[in-house]
């Protein structure tokens, strides 16, 4: 999408409305005809390319939330309308918050939607990094702040305001609160102060009070794949194969709102923080968690790789669960994942008939040792341990594993379930990988007295 520009007014923007409308051979024709001021701005006006919902709402907002997936055009959006801010009031005094200075700085300012790589030459704001400062040629200006310091708020005023990534701000303490109430109490510059919200939605507090607020609030909500025509088809279908209308998907793709269920034993918060880079530390003992299912045109089987670190901290590191396997599938599936991540044990549920499980894996040329156990409580009770393993610190995710988040954050305390599809059965696998893990007691010693 060629980059593009607000409106400048009189003749010039009479003809770049005909523009828009024309075919390619009435534009090639138009271009022909057109001064030299035209064909510098034709190529930067804004709503030229832009989707309607790129476009700021009509009315009269303070507050506009453009609440919408991965990829959607949220951050061109923002810069846009920042731009036409600060071209069309030279007095605009602009507040510029990320989650970080370094976001701030690498996505709303030097980013490939960010305001240095959209404005035309001739018209792009001066940054001055001392001063985290951008100034337009008409004197407009623009600071960077960071909403992990939320008092950098507290003083300057200022008419209008971009809020990058609401969702992201770190809540620790108040902070992300904390920021967005020092910068509306510095919205008090101009006649109309404004501030604009791009996020890909995520449950926490902040954005829960912006979407209860009745006046002054508009909103703007949208699809990663209403974007399809600037995004690669490739990504596109890696998207909906990977997640699919999974909870996570629902939410970085479709821009919905997933509520944490109350009572749950796993949130999403809680498991954003477990998740880093695969190979943060060596393994020293590989087990896979089974939890077949008990029929062939049943459950899926899940599979799930886990792993103790030379740090005493578990990791989850893949899902192998397979959708309605007969048994000799499920059983492939689970010896390929012990080959391939080279597992010492598999643990597996044994409730639907332990020797049929047995034989069916050992069919399926598994020789390392196969431990199988019996439920003797539900799915959710068994699981509570292993979340206070979550709380503790002491297990990470090395990856996005969408089905199976899903299905943990369906675990309800008390012994319930009330996640997607019939039975947990890729959390119930995990259940029995970190039990193995993590919650095994070690024998106690033994005194003899003579």
């Amino acid at each position: 999408m060629p980059p593009g520009a607000e409106p400048h007014g009189g003749e010039a923007e009479d003809t770049l409305a005909v523009l828009l409308k024309a075919s390619a051979a009435e534009r090639a024709a138009l271009l022909g005809g057109l001064n030299h001021e035209e064909r510098r701005e034709w190529r930067w006006h804004w709503p030229l390319w832009a989707r309607r919902a790129q476009l700021a709402p009509a009315g009269d907002w303070r507050t506009w939330l453009i609440l919408a997936g991965r990829g959607f055009g949220k951050t061109r959006a923002g810069s846009e309308w920042v731009r036409a801010v600060a071209e069309r009031d030279g007095a605009a005094r602009i507040a510029l918050v990320a989650a970080n200075l370094a976001e701030a700085r690498a996505i709303m300012v030097d980013g490939d939607s960010g305001l240095m790589r959209i404005a035309p030459e001739h018209r792009r704001p001066k940054f001055e990094s001392s001063l985290r400062r951008l100034t337009w040629p008409n004197g407009a200006q623009a600071t960077l702040y960071s909403a992990q310091e939320p008092e950098s708020l507290r003083g300057p005023q200022h008419s209008h305001g971009w809020c990058d990534e609401l969702a992201k701000w770190d809540n620790a303490g108040g902070r992300a609160m904390a920021a967005w109430d020092n910068l509306l109490m510095g919205l008090r510059l101009g006649d109309d102060p404004r501030v604009v919200a791009t996020t890909t939605p995520r449950d926490m507090p902040l954005l829960r009070r912006l979407l209860a607020e009745k006046d002054g609030l508009a909103v703007t909500r949208g699809s990663t794949f209403d974007n399809a025509a600037n995004l690669p088809a490739r990504f596109l279908n890696a998207m909906r194969r990977t997640f699919g209308q999974s909870l996570l998907g629902r939410q970085e793709l479709e821009g919905e709102l997933i509520l944490d269920r109350p009572g749950a034993l796993w949130t999403r918060a809680l498991l954003e923080q477990c998740r880093e880079p695969r190979g943060a530390a060596a393994a020293v003992r590989t087990v896979i968690g089974v939890d077949p299912p008990a029929s062939a045109d049943g459950d899926a089987c899940g599979i799930v790789v886990c792993a103790l670190g030379e740090d005493g901290v578990a990791r989850v590191l893949a899902d192998a669960s397979v959708e309605k396997p007969s048994p000799e599938r499920w059983a492939r599936a689970t010896a390929e994942a012990a080959r391939l991540w080279q597992a010492d044990r598999v643990v597996a549920e044994a409730n639907q008939g332990g020797q049929m499980v047995a034989s069916v894996l050992r069919a399926a040329e598994i020789s390392l040792p196969l431990k199988l156990v019996h439920a003797s409580r539900g799915k959710a009770a068994r699981a509570e341990p292993v979340a206070a393993l979550y709380e503790a610190g002491r297990v990470r995710h090395a990856g996005l594993f969408a089905r199976l988040e899903d299905e943990l954050c369906g675990l309800m305390a008390g012994g319930t379930y009330e996640g997607p599809g019939r039975s947990p059965d890729r959390a119930d696998a995990l259940v029995w990988a970190l039990s193995e893990l993590c919650l095994q007691r070690a024998a106690e010693p033994k005194i003899w007295v003579r």
